[in-house]
């Protein structure tokens, strides 16, 4: 049974993705010789592409352009409305999801609870009835939707579309979410490791040029690690890639999950933080609520961070400590790679950016183990809604998009 759900032509043969891509670059409008010579394809192919491309709404037509000798040529620009992706993005504290249209324009957004249920069944149901009001609350047309992206914690086995077992997610062992997913709502679905959503997140919406060899440091409920080098996401043999968690910086800090001593995923994140607080005093118990309860987590790290900001002096320390061991992490990282980017984000990152960013790029400057001569940039995602999610709606669209012939969009099983 066919589950792709749109009535679009077959958007991943090779010549019609390096022509959209061209397109979609050039927002201005481009003409068709433009694109030939962007993307050494001959004129009459580009033409009869773009021919393709027009019947199916994916391109319109915007004037005529002169440009020296010779008739005034068509300007071809991307039809936002086109095409849409969903964007899933699991997390223990929440699921969001967002429409994205072909230009990567944030079109609908919405949040829920992260499912409880033991029954993978019941989880997939839940989804499927989200995804459907996201598509039908934002009254655009379901055929022309491609597809659904998912970005979830790891591990992940992207290739069979299965969740093994992400922290703190108890109830989400092995489940089989790509197909299920598709099944459910019969269209196309991807799996990728959320942190790896981000850096495709990044490459998306970066002007061109730009964010080609850069870390992203994804602050959630974990620390967790997304990698571009060259231009391209860096996903590992396994499509679990960039897991940094546990770089050691406190030889002398408090016990990890993993055995270990001040590993960075976990001296650093959200629930830890607001205990130590809660230990040294800065915060009362009754301000911090229900640890289990991430919104209440994130509340009291507001409370944290903002007591930082007036100069409390406890809160400093603790929020100086985040700081010291991020840059120990990032210059870790930097050093084995050879980048010269970091980007953060995340759902708890706003929270506590004001204070750590004060002193973080010098932190790393000052490191004697940083090895790269040139400066590192630390920059904010400039994503504004979720960028996970949004990373994994522009997963479907850079199915549609890349100019690679292994990247072919995929139909639901």
């Amino acid at each position: 049974m066919d589950h792709r759900g749109t009535n679009l032509p077959a958007v991943g043969e090779y010549n019609q993705t390096v022509v959209l891509d061209a397109i979609r670059r050039r927002p201005e409008g481009i003409t068709r010789s433009e694109i030939a010579a962007l993307t050494a394809l001959s004129v009459m192919t580009v033409t009869k592409v773009c021919r393709r491309l027009l019947d199916a709404g994916l391109i319109d037509e915007h004037g005529m352009r002169t440009g020296g000798p010779g008739k005034p040529a068509a300007v071809v620009k991307l039809n936002p409305a086109g095409g849409f992706a969903v964007g899933v993005h699991i997390d223990p504290a929440a699921v969001s999801y967002v429409l994205v249209d072909l230009s990567g324009a944030i079109r609908d957004h919405s949040r829920t609870g992260t499912p409880t249920a033991g029954d993978a069944t019941a989880v997939i149901e839940e989804m499927a009835t989200a995804i459907d009001a996201l598509i039908t609350g934002s009254a655009v047309d379901r055929s022309r939707v491609l597809g659904i992206g998912i970005a979830s914690p790891g591990p992940v086995t992207v290739d069979d579309g299965v969740l093994l077992n992400p922290p703190m997610m108890p109830n989400w062992r092995r489940v089989a979410l790509r197909s299920a997913l598709a099944e459910a709502t019969g269209l196309p679905v991807l799996l990728e490791k959320d942190t790896t959503a981000t850096v495709v997140a990044e490459l998306w919406y970066a002007s061109p040029g730009t964010r080609r060899d850069f870390a992203f440091m994804y602050y959630g409920t974990g620390l967790g690690t997304g990698l571009s080098l060259a231009g391209e996401v860096v996903r590992g043999v396994s499509a679990n890639a960039g897991d940094a968690g546990h770089i050691t910086v406190d030889p002398d800090g408090d016990m990890c999950t993993c055995g270990r001593r001040g590993c960075v995923g976990y001296v650093t994140v959200p629930r830890v933080l607001v205990e130590r607080a809660v230990r040294d005093g800065v915060l009362s118990p009754a301000e911090v609520g229900n640890l289990d309860d991430m919104s209440d987590v994130d509340a009291a790290l507001r409370r944290l961070a903002n007591l930082a900001l007036d100069g409390h002096p406890a809160a400093s320390a603790i929020l100086a400590d985040v700081s010291r061991a991020l840059a120990r992490a990032i210059v870790v990282i930097v050093n084995l790679l050879d980048i010269d980017e970091v980007v953060f984000g995340g759902p708890f990152w706003a929270s506590i950016a004001p204070v750590v960013l004060a002193t973080l790029s010098d932190e790393v400057r000052a490191d004697p183990a940083l090895v790269s001569p040139d400066p590192v940039r630390i920059v904010e995602s400039a994503i504004p809604v979720d960028v996970a999610a949004v990373g994994a709606a522009t997963l479907m669209l850079d199915n549609t998009f890349s100019p690679r012939p292994s990247a072919l969009l995929l139909t639901a099983e």
